[in-house]
């Protein structure tokens, strides 16, 4: 063989080499994944994600991930946009158990993202159990019920009006109850328990008129531990409250029923399902009771003619708690989302 074709041949191999090396390298761009540390799951956000007045998700994405990366989530429900900067994401998952199933589902599922070592904290706005909280109250859950799982009976056809409309199925038990990791939520609540929750005058006052005498009812808002209800729907009354906490002493939940929302127990499943349980972390803010006050009716509330918003000065359901109730939330989650990304949880 002539030097030349030597030349020629070692030309081609090396050639060969670097189209391998090439590829080799961009697979291993391409396997490399984005660390998150802290996903923050809001559920719903009440205009732009910034600049104007804030819902669930805003002030988290001012302070964590303004101005970093967005990424289109595949196979969620509707457009869902995952917001990332400095390890820490933050999603709109949505409102509602089957929303917030999928598209949380749809995110730890993303080949893009490494949650290996994530804590996932679900937050946002709730309503609290009359004779336990007030409107302010931040919670801490502990452990999350699915309302829905089991026998619901209308009132009006139950021969014992004093039973509760619930009744339950062990064949839900699976999946009707994610109580959370005990020594996880004890040491949340430890780093938040001296934090000091806002009121106002108004949301105080609706208070002691709503339940005039009650002890319970006229105290600051504080920090508390508890149990959380998931419903599919909104709902508000005497006999749901009944309901939930039958559920809180029936599923033997370690805190009382504190508060209910539409999202934390399908939450909680998917992460149970993706191994995460025991970085799983809920905190809520009370921004209504689960009772109607002040001889507000379901009619009066929700009927065609109301237009009641949480987003109001002068709501039926809220007072004007839900903008404070949201810097509570937010201030609390901070304290917790700043210890995860300085390794101090």
């Amino acid at each position: 063989m002539s030097h030349q074709k030597r030349m020629i041949g070692l030309a081609v191999i090396a050639v060969i080499i670097a189209f391998l090396l090439m590829g080799c390298f961009s697979r291993k761009k391409e396997e490399e994944k984005i660390p998150i540390k802290v996903l923050i799951l809001p559920k719903f956000e009440l205009g732009e994600m910034t600049g104007d007045f804030p819902g669930e998700a805003q002030l988290y994405y001012d302070e964590y991930v303004k101005g970093g990366d967005e990424y289109k989530i595949e196979n969620s429900i509707w457009d869902v946009t995952l917001y990332v900067k400095d390890g820490v994401a933050l999603c709109v998952a949505g409102e509602g158990k089957v929303s917030s199933a999928v598209n949380t589902y749809a995110i730890l599922a993303d080949e893009r993202f490494d949650f290996s070592d994530a804590y996932i904290l679900s937050t946002g706005c709730t309503g609290c159990a009359k004779g336990y909280g007030v409107m302010g109250d931040v919670y801490v859950i502990t452990a999350a019920i699915d309302y829905d799982l089991g026998h619901h009976a209308d009132p009006r056809e139950l021969t014992d009006d004093s039973h509760p409309t619930w009744f339950h199925d062990d064949e839900f038990d699976s999946t009707s109850v994610v109580k959370l990791d005990q020594k996880l939520t004890g040491r949340v609540y430890d780093l938040v328990k001296d934090f000091k929750p806002e009121t106002t005058e108004r949301t105080r006052e609706i208070m002691k008129k709503s339940f005039p005498g009650e002890e319970w009812a006229d105290r600051d808002p504080m920090v508390l531990k508890g149990t959380t209800v998931s419903a599919d729907d909104f709902w508000k009354g005497e006999y749901d409250h009944q309901n939930a906490v039958l559920m809180a002493e029936y599923y033997g939940c370690p805190d009382p029923y504190a508060s209910t929302e539409m999202e934390d127990v399908a939450v909680g499943n998917v992460v149970k399902g993706f191994g995460m349980l025991d970085r799983y972390i809920i905190i809520r803010g009370s921004v209504n009771m689960d009772v109607f006050m002040l001889g507000v009716t379901p009619e009066d509330l929700w009927g065609e003619q109301s237009d009641d918003s949480l987003a109001t000065e002068d709501s039926e359901e809220s007072a004007d708690i839900f903008e404070t109730a949201m810097d509570n939330t937010f201030n609390a989650g901070k304290i917790v989302i700043d210890a995860i990304l300085n390794d101090s949880l």
